[in-house]
């Protein structure tokens, strides 16, 4: 076979600059920065983000460097942006069962106005009830019952008292309690000694007497015990219609400033309804009393801390989907979490105390992940299966069972997601976990595969200098003149090793676009030159 003599000028290639069009890079800026060479894998992602089926998650792989990262990133906040904004959600107590608070999903912004409002509402409940019961009309209505009960309790213990004095006994109230004492014929009071001293009938007819007595007084406060309670029960009865017509015009007020339609009307509804009814059987801790003032202020603290809301989702000023970018999923980042607090030798929580992660705050639009990070925690990787199978999240704290110190439990009312995951990986990870974990694998139906390389062209030689741009404005840097980028383009060639094919890995190309303005800077020039470029490159 005869040899053929191929020219030196033929074995490199070599792009004329005055073919790309431009002086410099700066005459592009207002291009946009497109997938150079990866028409297949845009193809395959667009179709990913906008599916709309279950299972239909996106498996992003490529080589390092390939812009994997970046170019999903850019897609997913495009088409967030024609999404509608999620609704808000928010975790509020459950009066019923406190260790498994309710969740409640309101329109974007919804949260942080019914956070506010329960906040007034407590100012106001501490306010307007003292005074309403400090009232004239209350402290009439309120005597009356008073009254009513202490004529009953009176007359009760007028024939206590003749029933003692018949005995020879002087009854009286001491603490609380009903204390009597014998006398004598003159009315004197007995001591123990004279007492001892009487004839050994006298002592038997006085014992026979004592327990009459005290029969008599067991029946007394029978008798009474009831009308304390009806008494008790009137007064109640009386706060609570004094108080209800000014807790239902709050409730009012509430539904007014919600204007907007609400994702869980229902649960709110029935949420105000027993904030209503709490109020209403606590409504004796709201009056300053005269003994243990601060045993009440405690108790009236922990009862407004069931009214509170926590939003711990907040959406407001959110434009579009949302799109959450998770570079470290601890369980706790990635799951949500319950904060505790210590309580002597006990670790306390509540439902003001849970914590949003990364799958919570994506939900209605994307998450991006790497694969590499999930597969470090067997604990994250076992729940985010878990999460793909169901679509519902439980929040709890990870490893909280170990600790040596005793806690409440907390379990929060696990709540739907709706989130388009993508997940960034390489080839071999694709398939390890194709022929590995293939129950979660076939939750990510769509492939999106980065090419190594592209055929070249003019569109993508033009592309690669847009690129070019983007970066110099992106990193605050020189820009290039077209002989630079030339040049620069041809060093994607030469990666490949093929004058029709261009490298698809611009991390290489970003880090020389850095250095030979780096050269460029060093010589006091204000634009990148080709000898600048192939100064990095030595």
């Amino acid at each position: 076979m005869p040899i053929q003599r191929v020219p030196a000028h033929e074995l490199r290639l070599h792009i004329a600059p005055e073919s790309l069009g431009f002086s410099d890079t700066s005459e592009l800026l207002e291009q946009g920065a497109c997938w150079i060479g990866q028409e297949r894998a845009e193809m395959a992602a667009r179709f990913g983000l906008t599916m709309n089926q279950p299972n239909y998650n996106l498996f992003v792989l490529g080589e390092v460097g390939s812009g994997r990262s970046s170019m999903l990133r850019q897609m997913m906040h495009s088409v967030a942006a024609t999404r509608p904004v999620p609704p808000d959600l928010c975790y509020i107590n459950n009066f019923d069962e406190p260790e498994h608070p309710r969740a409640l999903r309101m329109s974007a912004g919804q949260g942080r106005e019914l956070r506010q409002c329960m906040v007034q509402l407590a100012k106001t409940l501490q306010a307007e009830i003292p005074k309403r019961l400090a009232a004239q009309d209350f402290k009439v209505e309120s005597e009356h019952i008073e009254k009513a009960y202490k004529q009953e309790e009176d007359r009760a213990y007028a024939e206590l008292d003749a029933f003692a004095e018949a005995r020879s006994f002087s009854l009286f109230k001491e603490s609380g309690h009903l204390v009597f004492t014998l006398r004598d014929d003159k009315g004197h009071a007995l001591t123990e000694t004279e007492a001892l001293a009487l004839s050994k009938e006298r002592r038997q007819a006085i014992d026979k007497a004592e327990d009459e007595l005290r029969a008599e007084i067991a029946r007394f406060l029978d008798k009474t015990r009831p009308l304390e309670r009806v008494k008790n029960e009137g007064l109640a009865a009386l706060r609570r219609q004094i108080i209800k017509p000014m807790l239902e015009r709050e409730v009012r007020e509430i539904h007014n400033t919600l204007q907007k339609p609400m994702a869980d009307e229902a649960t709110l509804n029935d949420h105000l309804a027993r904030v209503v009814q709490d109020v209403l059987e606590h409504v004796e801790l709201f009056q300053a009393g005269d003994d243990e003032e601060a045993v009440r202020i405690e108790a009236l603290t922990a009862v407004l801390a069931r009214y509170r809301i926590n939003v711990v989702v907040d959406n407001h000023g959110l434009q579009g989907a949302p799109v959450i970018l998770e570079d470290n999923p601890l369980f706790r980042n990635l799951f949500g979490s319950i904060e505790y607090e210590s309580d002597g030798n006990e670790l306390m929580t509540d439902f003001s105390h849970i914590r949003a992660g990364s799958l919570l705050r994506a939900h209605g639009g994307f998450l991006m992940l790497h694969v590499r990070d999930l597969l470090t925690d067997a604990l994250v990787w076992e729940k985010l299966s878990r999460f793909l199978r169901s679509g519902r999240l439980q929040i709890e704290e990870s490893g909280l069972h170990l600790s040596p110190i005793a806690s409440v439990a907390l379990e929060p009312e696990a709540v739907h997601i709706d989130v388009k995951i993508v997940l960034i990986g390489t080839v071999e990870e694709y398939y390890v976990l194709q022929e590995g974990a293939p129950e979660f694998f076939r939750r990510f139906m769509c492939k999106v595969e980065f090419a190594e390389s592209f055929t070249a062209n003019a569109d993508t030689h033009r592309a690669s200098a847009i690129f070019v741009a983007h970066s110099c404005q992106r990193l605050g840097l020189p820009h290039f003149n077209a002989d630079a980028v030339a040049r620069l383009i041809e060093c994607t060639h030469r990666e490949v090793d093929d004058q029709t094919r261009q490298s698809a890995l611009f991390s290489h190309t970003e880090s020389l676009i850095i250095e030979s303005a780096n050269h460029a800077r060093q010589r006091g020039a204000d634009k990148v030159q080709a000898t600048d470029v192939d100064a990095a490159i030595a």
